[in-house]
């Protein structure tokens, strides 16, 4: 069996032992011991990537394997990975990992719950393993159909609207996604849906023309594409804690990606077209998130509206078309994956004990829950750029790659987007100063514990990995800089 198979052959033994199970025991049992072996073969398999390269493997994709499911159509379930994919799949286990433990205590219904909670997981994994359009396509839906139920059911607020307005305009952007793929599948001329055999044809100009923004926006949408933003922060605020933090540590990622992968590789003249466009859009989400939160007074909006900057500077730096910027937009996406989940984890946390994530009734929480306090200054000085950490490696290199392009109109989207910056800095610091400093207001909040064990470990990992990135950021650069060099090479021939 191929070794990459083994990321969707895993969660679908984890649906097996779930089911089986008896007891809350037995069902922790299952998920730890499968997302811990899922965390294990990210790592082996990012291991074993960088040795072949270092051995001088050139392919494009590593671990390859096809095997023809549906020939009328030539689809294939084909995998394979290249250094993107691979710090993607390594994303993904240690966020389903860390939302195992910071789900530890849920209720009702804790069986039910990791049972959508791994098939959302086995999605995502299929993903970004896939190498054909169609497979990838579908494992996409798997991932998105149990956001409705996790939501609906285990959210809370405004659950059942959240749900189905997430789930309608998600829906919506599959199926302009589908129609892309159909138009690059005959466009190609109909003989396979393998990417890596499609990029080898010249889909005609037209063709690009018209497809083009169909697949651009049906996977921008899970990207948080202004306007098709909104659904993303309604999403955010109804979501259980893990349920946040695989969305959007991992599940808006699938955007950028297939933004990346699919649209801007296959459809490089589409893209010259149709890029002023969507840049706009981009650096109007960059902006308009960041100032959006700075409004918010309720801790998970504020993060949504995070979010949704800096997904939106994902697909800035991706649409700037220069490998350092699209180098950039890969560790973006990594660092937004991980602090984003930090902060997810933190304020479920926070609000499992205050029943609030008002902001307006929280202070003085240094004092009452040092360890959590600690944890969310950390992931809001990464969030803000502080050197050492995630966030300032990434966005450095988003804008300097996105000042490459000299002519005027790319510099000044970059001006503009770099504003973020210090927007960030005044809701982050405005949100810390309010909730965590002064004194306690509320006299029942001083009756209140800090972190259980499980709640520091889950913690604790996601602040070593943004840690851990901040300060040795290279070989991840290196790993993702020759993947992207094939798209930026197949964009810059134009």
């Amino acid at each position: 069996m191929n070794i990459l198979s083994l990321f969707v052959l895993i969660p679908l033994l984890m649906l097996l032992g779930l089911w089986m199970s008896r007891s809350l025991n037995q069902v922790r049992g299952v998920m730890v011991a499968g997302s811990g072996l899922l965390l294990v073969l990210a790592v082996w398999l990012t291991v074993s990537y960088i040795g072949l390269r270092g051995e001088g493997a050139d392919e494009e994709m590593l671990f390859t394997a096809s095997v023809t499911w549906f020939a009328p159509l030539h689809i294939c379930y084909s995998v394979g990975v290249d250094g993107i994919s691979v710090v993607m799949l390594l994303l993904s286990a240690v966020i389903v990992f860390t939302g195992t433990f910071a789900s530890w205590k849920l209720k009702p219904l804790t069986k039910e719950y990791f049972l959508w909670f791994t098939l959302l997981s086995t999605g995502v994994f299929g993903f970004f393993i896939s190498t054909d359009l169609f497979t990838m396509f579908m494992f996409y839906e798997v991932a998105l159909i149990p956001m409705y139920l996790l939501i609906g059911v285990w959210g809370s607020g405004r659950k059942e609207y959240s749900a189905m307005k997430l789930t309608l305009m998600l829906m919506g952007g599959s199926a302009f996604l589908l129609i892309g793929i159909l138009g690059i599948y005959y466009g190609a001329g109909g003989e396979t849906m393998n990417i890596l055999e499609i990029v080898k044809e010249r889909i005609p100009t037209e063709v690009q023309r018209i497809f083009f923004p169909a697949v651009f926006l049906g996977f921008g949408v899970l990207g948080a594409l202004f306007p098709f933003h909104t659904w993303s922060p309604d999403g955010h605020a109804s979501a259980p804690t893990a349920v946040s933090m695989l969305h959007a540590g991992v599940l808006m990622k699938l955007g950028g990606y297939g933004c990346f992968r699919v649209a801007m590789y296959l459809m490089p003249t589409g893209a010259a077209i149709w890029g002023d466009l969507f840049l706009v859009l981009t650096t109007i989400s960059v902006v308009y998130g960041a100032f959006s939160a700075v409004v918010q007074t309720d801790l998970k909006y504020i993060n949504a509206y995070s979010s949704v900057s800096h997904c939106g500077l994902v697909l800035f730096a991706l649409l700037m078309m220069t490998r350092v910027s699209a180098t950039g937009a890969i560790l973006q996406m990594l660092s937004h994956g991980l602090m984003t989940a930090l902060f997810f984890a933190l304020i479920g946390m926070i609000y499992g004990r205050t029943h609030t994530r008002d902001i307006r009734q929280l202070s003085g929480l240094m004092k009452i829950m040092p360890f959590l306090s600690v944890g969310y200054v950390i992931a809001g000085l990464a969030n803000l750029g502080l050197p050492g950490l995630s966030g300032f490696v990434a966005e450095m290199t988003v804008f300097v790659g996105s000042f490459e392009r000299a002519d005027s109109f790319h510099r000044i989207c970059t001006v503009i987007a770099t504003t973020s910056i210090v927007i960030t800095a005044v809701y982050i610091l405005r949100v810390v100063g309010r909730i965590l400093y002064g004194t306690c207001r509320n006299p029942e909040h001083l009756k209140l514990t800090d972190a259980t064990w499980d709640e520091r470990f889950a913690v604790i990992c996601l602040i070593v990995a943004v840690a851990g990135l901040g300060l040795s950021p290279w070989w991840v650069s290196n790993v993702i800089s020759a993947s992207v060099e094939p798209i930026i090479s197949q964009l810059s021939q134009l």
